[in-house]
């Protein structure tokens, strides 16, 4: 594919706004600037053309967006030799994104996580959603954010950051959730090597909403290495106990003494192969932990020792859902004619509780007309050999 350049020099901000229709009056780019490619990806089955976005610093980081799901299709990273490698999991082509798949690399909304029985009540009012995970919602439903094409709002290029901002208009009552909702996610990728996801929206009626992001990570960026090698971090005293259909008790539970403490640096493997109910209902790790402190803050870490590479995370969210791809089954086709098997890849979802809305003792996930919805998480990139 032909990746097309479009932007253009702001004299007065610094910054090189994108713009096509403008391409043509552009000279070299300099070569303190941070790039962005665009191109064509594909077109969808409802014949909606799909853009791809390469977002590039001089830090040998190079994020790959397209607009269908907002998927972080590509994220190469450097290890300790200098060896750039892809380290989220995803697909080679279109169509497999639009078929039945674990959410890879995808915005997740209007609700992240599971909402039980599909159903919750608001002022009185309950509303009914798909029960597209056994007996509960999960992650917006039949057709969340992931599965459709997000609107190109804004790219921008500076000697500091690459930013691409997307925009998504979800209609009252789309999925069952109430009112319009306007959302923006903007990917910035800035010259430290950290990559800002920004979440903002607004409604006219009162609704529920808890985005995330759901990029499956694997550090050594071989997808045939499972993540159990990964020493994993996580500040949180507390973590969020689960039934057998993965719905929280209600409970907010000590990690003290069990396979979920990991406030010091741990092998996964370590943990995830202890003797815990928990481990049993999740088939490994599948739980959010309630995450320590306020505010945009560090939260987790992970890091894959052989090749030195390390991922921090920040957030200002509550609660983070660490998934350890317990339901892979090999079925999906990795690149280089491989295939994703059952913990080839771990996430990190930075997010409010599951089922908050039914459970009043838990954060508020409620968004009224007149407020703003404004998230930030950020994973950042560097080594530690």
């Amino acid at each position: 594919m032909i990746a097309l350049s479009i932007v253009i020099y702001n004299i007065l901000t610094g910054c090189i706004v994108c713009n096509e229709n403008m391409r043509n009056k552009i000279g070299k780019k300099k070569d303190s600037i941070m790039q962005i490619e665009k191109s064509a990806y594909g077109t969808t089955t409802n014949n909606e053309k799909v853009i791809q976005f390469k977002l590039q610093n001089k830090g040998g980081i190079q994020v790959t967006i397209i607009t269908y799901g907002g998927i972080l299709t590509e994220i190469m990273t450097p290890d300790s030799d200098g060896r750039m490698d892809n380290v989220v999991l995803g697909f080679n082509i279109l169509e497999q994104y639009e078929k039945k798949n674990p959410f890879f690399g995808a915005l997740v909304g209007r609700y992240g996580n599971r909402i039980s029985k599909g159903k919750f009540s608001l002022n009185g009012t309950y509303y009914l959603l798909a029960k597209n995970n056994g007996e509960n919602n999960l992650h917006g439903g039949l057709k969340g954010f992931d599965k459709v094409v997000w609107k190109v709002e804004n790219v921008k290029e500076s000697t500091s950051f690459a930013s691409l901002k997307l925009s998504y208009y979800s209609a009252d009552m789309e999925e069952g959730f109430p009112g319009n909702l306007k959302t923006t996610v903007t990917y910035t990728l800035h010259s430290n090597n950290s990559l800002d996801v920004l979440y903002e929206a607004t409604t006219d009626k009162t609704t529920v909403i808890n985005l995330t992001q759901h990029s499956y990570f694997n550090l050594s960026g071989n997808f045939s290495q499972l993540i159990e090698n990964h020493e994993v971090e996580i500040d949180a005293d507390k973590f969020v106990p689960v039934d057998a259909s993965l719905i929280p008790t209600g409970e907010l539970a000590s990690v003290e003494n069990t396979p979920f403490d990991f406030r010091k640096s741990k092998i996964v493997e370590t943990a995830i192969n202890r003797e815990h109910e928990q481990l049993k209902i999740g088939g490994g790790f599948d739980h959010c932990w309630v995450l320590n402190g306020k505010g945009y803050r560090s939260v987790a870490k992970a890091h894959h020792k052989e090749s030195g590479r390390v991922m921090e995370v920040f957030t200002d969210q509550p609660g983070m859902q660490f998934y350890t791809g317990n339901f892979l089954d090999g079925t999906l086709p990795a690149p280089n004619n491989g295939v994703y098997v059952k913990r080839s890849g771990l996430c990190f979802e930075t997010q409010h509780f599951p089922d908050s809305p039914n459970q009043p003792q838990f954060p508020d996930t409620t968004l009224e007309p007149g407020q703003k919805y404004e998230t930030k998480t950020t994973f950042k990139f560097y080594i530690n050999s």
